[in-house]
């Protein structure tokens, strides 16, 4: 039996073993017996690392062009014989680079605002002193903020129709169609900002490894009910990174195991049956396909989401769905939205699935093609799409076909474990739980 086939099995037997106890308790019994180097290694069998001063067109080619969402960042400072404390500053993902587009977007929106009252007369010296009052909350600080108004006053794309003071950074570059990218990723400015630049959002996915001897329930509560997206595993008083577990391969590993009993126990349960989606539908964060797309990445900055579905306009009509890793196509290949005088996110999802056709190069579903169930579908079923589809969400529909909710990775881990009364005690010491992107 090979070693991702003896992990489902080593529970099977843990599970058997767990005597007269609750569904919850047996499940946690059996995950807590399992270590967590019975994982599997990652298919590549070696961990992708960013260097620290490779700069943001690096990254966002590394994760786009390996289909990953994050990446540890290797401090190119650190001795060779570091630790891993001290060899890592911390995982760079899609929502990082999020975060750090929308504050581009807000200094390019000073920057526009002033290039029109320039026009005017205004000295062009002051394009840089407003920049900078936005530039001043950005990891790059002032002189960044106020070059990158320069640059995009200077480019002149859609300044008149882009600037009001009602209007926030994300409306005023989907106002401007592609110029924002285009000026953007063609600066200095972007291509000198290094991934350490970007250091202080990594907030948002914290570098918080576990060992080889922690369990498999340490693994699975961490990725589900404090929705950290990712957990590197290191040997204490070594350096290198052993495996990268992530919830996409605890999601595989779940794909593998139906026939076992204590996954079938909860796996051949529908939806409704779990109380599945959590979420109403009127909660439901969602962005309507006229709006400019960068509202939809800005939703998932203000939600902490990792992806928002797109919406027939004053409906719940399913259109697509737009996620943080989407971003990279406005970065890697912002030709292919010039034929739109507005972006919004009906545009966006159009034009990139033009692209990936016309390169023949699709993973898993197109972005118009929303991967999607009702509430009777089994766990099983959900957990088979979302692993082929190789996705982090799927939209629940009614049977009208509207929007009901959406189920993620994360959801379908929790229904697994359950958190036994003080079980982590001291385990964060030092580390801020993530509550970024789910």
């Amino acid at each position: 039996m090979s070693r991702p086939q003896l992990l489902p099995q080593k529970v099977e037997d843990e599970w058997s073993g767990a005597g007269l106890l609750s569904t919850a308790q047996r499940l946690n019994a059996a995950f807590e017996e399992v270590v967590v180097s019975a994982f599997p290694d990652l298919p590549s069998g070696k961990v992708l690392e960013i260097d620290s001063d490779a700069n943001l067109a690096d990254a966002v080619q590394l994760l786009g062009g390996n289909n990953i969402l994050s990446a540890p960042v290797r401090d190119c400072s650190a001795p060779a014989d570091s630790s891993w404390m001290d060899r890592y500053l911390g995982i760079i993902d899609f929502s990082n680079i999020v975060l750090w587009v929308l504050d581009q977007s807000e200094a390019a929106k000073v920057g526009m605002v002033v290039g029109a009252i320039g026009s005017g007369g205004v000295a062009a010296g002051a394009i840089g002193a407003l920049g900078a009052v936005v530039a001043g909350a950005t990891p790059l600080g002032v002189a960044g903020g106020a070059a990158l108004a320069a640059t995009v006053v200077g480019t002149g794309f859609g300044v008149t129709a882009a600037v009001g003071p009602a209007k926030s950074g994300p409306q005023a570059v989907g106002a401007m169609g592609t110029g924002f990218f285009e000026a953007l990723t063609t600066s200095e400015f972007y291509k000198q900002t290094k991934v350490a630049d970007i250091a202080g959002s990594f907030r948002w996915a914290p570098f918080l490894p576990v060992k080889p001897d922690d369990s498999l329930l340490t693994v699975l509560l961490l990725l589900s009910k404090y929705r950290i997206k990712s957990l590197p595993v290191v040997e204490p008083g070594e350096g290198q990174i052993k495996n990268f577990i992530t919830q996409s391969a605890v999601i595989h590993f779940l794909s593998q195991c139906s026939g076992f009993t204590w996954f079938d126990t909860v796996g051949k349960q529908t939806l409704s049956e779990l109380g599945l989606p959590f979420m109403q539908p009127e909660k439901v964060v969602k962005v309507d396909e006229d709006s400019p797309v960068m509202e939809a990445f800005q939703l998932m900055r203000d939600t902490g989401v990792g992806g928002v579905p797109v919406v027939a306009n004053a409906s719940m009509k399913l259109m697509g769905n737009i996620s943080a890793r989407d971003l990279q196509f406005l970065l890697s290949t912002p030709e292919i939205f010039k034929s739109y005088s507005l972006l919004t996110a009906g545009n966006f999802l159009e034009a990139v699935r033009t692209y990936l056709q016309s390169q023949g190069n699709v993973h898993g579903p197109l972005p118009n093609d929303p991967v999607s169930c009702t509430d009777k579908s089994t766990l099983l079923e959900i957990i088979t799409k979302l692993d082929e589809a190789k996705i982090h969400r799927i939209y629940v529909l009614n049977p009208e076909g509207d929007l009901k909710g959406v189920v993620t990775l994360r959801d379908i881990i929790s229904t697994f474990v359950e958190e036994p009364l003080g079980y982590f005690k001291d385990f964060f010491a030092g580390v801020v739980p993530a509550t970024g992107f789910a």
